[in-house]
């Protein structure tokens, strides 16, 4: 059977909106049990899912969900929704993170914007350069290609 044939198979087994979302956000599927790297990156595709499903919440300083956000908030509700616990601000959870480098993200990694070595933003990895997070005050949680090279990564764990 070719890996055409298994799409349809696959999409009722896991249901047209799963299939689509994972499709969407472009997320691999992972089996359970085979690794602690497979069930990390399910549990980030995870997350990824709850922030892509906040898209339009209103941004408000210091909210956590789930109907307003700032930045850490919205990566703090969205991977605790799956089970994992991070810090309240941005620069807490790059401490809390796992570095990696920007050839080795994966969807569902935090992405941290510094000025020097002070963190002030974080989004989740979305994939093709792309985030989900809480801009500003005045904007709604959004999918937006990153602006700027001064980002670094971390991988929840």
């Amino acid at each position: 059977m070719t890996a055409l044939n298994r799409v349809p198979s696959l999409m009722a087994r896991a249901g047209t909106a799963s299939a689509l979302t994972l499709a969407a956000v472009g997320g691999s599927i992972a089996v359970p049990g085979l690794s602690a790297d497979a069930s990390a990156a399910t549990m980030a595709t995870k997350a990824l899912q709850v922030a892509a499903s906040k898209k339009g919440s209103p941004y408000r300083y210091g909210a956590t969900g789930p109907r307003r956000f700032d930045c850490s908030g919205l990566t703090l509700y969205s991977f605790k929704r799956v089970g994992k616990s991070l810090p309240r601000t941005a620069a807490q959870q790059y401490n809390k993170t796992h570095h990696v480098s920007a050839g080795r993200r994966k969807a569902g990694d935090l992405v941290f914007f510094h000025s020097g070595s002070s963190v002030y933003h974080v989004g989740i990895y979305a994939g093709k350069g792309r985030i989900w997070h809480a801009p500003k005050t005045g904007t709604v949680v959004r999918l937006e290609k990153i602006w700027t090279k001064s980002v670094w990564y971390g991988r929840v764990s």
